[in-house]
């Protein structure tokens, strides 16, 4: 079938062979894909019911066949429409940045909970890709102010961008994070976060063909996956003020491995927090 051949199809119609498309091409929630395929074109949050026997366009039908083949041939569906949803805002993103993924909102979540009952909170976060975790704590905290810092120049561009966006109070900073010179430039912090790269070699090995289209640097942990983890709770733990927590997120199985080594670096009231499918996600300490 042609885009042309189906111009009179409705939007209800679309739907269902965008699902039979996208199956057929080996996507496992074909169904859902469709509807953020049709949101994205139509501009409605439930496109399948509020414009269910609205006739599409041919042009409408030829953008999303054109979406339905990328996405088949592996590419990332959040790269293909722009932009993706997280804790509630519409984030930029696109090919050389990380995608925003939910498993991240519980670490947005423990910030909240141990800082919402102050008045101000100054935080950095590190190894920030699209600044979905920064914004979204400037947003969602009272007075909160602080930086993001990313040293990819692909990925700086969509830190720029959300920030100026969302959380024009969060400064983006194009620089390292693993160097102590960076870590020397912000003191008497509140908060630190970070999402850093934590896949090991054999993960790196394994990924699915969407993944393997988001850059390495921000995946690829080292060998054992830790790498990020040793360099920057060492680096970082002395810009933190007393009572200060830093919170990282970690990968499957890895909770007690960065727990020891918040903990061989002089943090206290070590602890984790599971996500919403009960796996270990974050990893918090305080500085004495």
């Amino acid at each position: 079938m042609t885009a042309g051949e189906n111009a009179c199809l409705t939007v209800r119609e679309l739907s269902k062979l965008l699902t039979f498309k996208l199956e057929n091409g080996g996507i496992e929630d074909a169904g859902a894909e469709a509807g953020f395929i049709l949101m994205h074109l139509t501009g409605q949050s439930h496109p399948a019911l509020t414009l269910g026997n609205k006739p599409v366009s041919e042009k409408m039908v030829a953008e999303a066949f054109d979406i339905c083949n990328r996405r088949t041939a592996g590419e990332p569906l959040q790269y293909i429409l722009g932009d993706w949803d997280f804790f509630g805002d519409t984030f930029k993103v696109g090919k050389g940045v990380l995608i925003p993924r939910p498993d991240t909102e519980t670490l947005v979540e423990e910030v909240i909970r141990l800082r919402k009952e102050h008045s101000t909170t100054k935080f950095v976060d590190l190894c920030s890709g699209s600044g979905c975790i920064a914004a979204s704590v400037a947003r969602n905290l009272k007075d909160a102010k602080g930086a993001a810092i990313e040293n990819s120049p692909e990925a700086f561009e969509y830190l720029c961008c959300n920030l100026k966006n969302l959380a024009p109070q969060v400064k983006p900073c194009l620089l390292d994070a693993i160097l102590p010179e960076t870590a020397s430039q912000f003191t008497e912090l509140d908060i630190i976060t970070s999402n850093p790269p934590y896949l090991t070699s054999d993960d790196m090995n394994e990924l699915q063909r969407e993944v393997r289209h988001e850059p390495k640097a921000a995946l690829f942990g080292g060998e054992d996956g830790l790498m990020f983890y040793r360099e920057l709770a060492c680096i970082w733990k002395n810009s933190l003020k007393s009572g200060g927590y830093l919170l990282f997120e970690v990968g499957l199985g890895q909770y007690k491995d960065v727990m020891k080594i918040l903990e061989e670096n002089g943090f206290c009231n070590v602890y984790f927090v599971c996500d919403l499918a009960g796996i270990e996600r974050v990893v918090i300490g305080q500085m004495p």
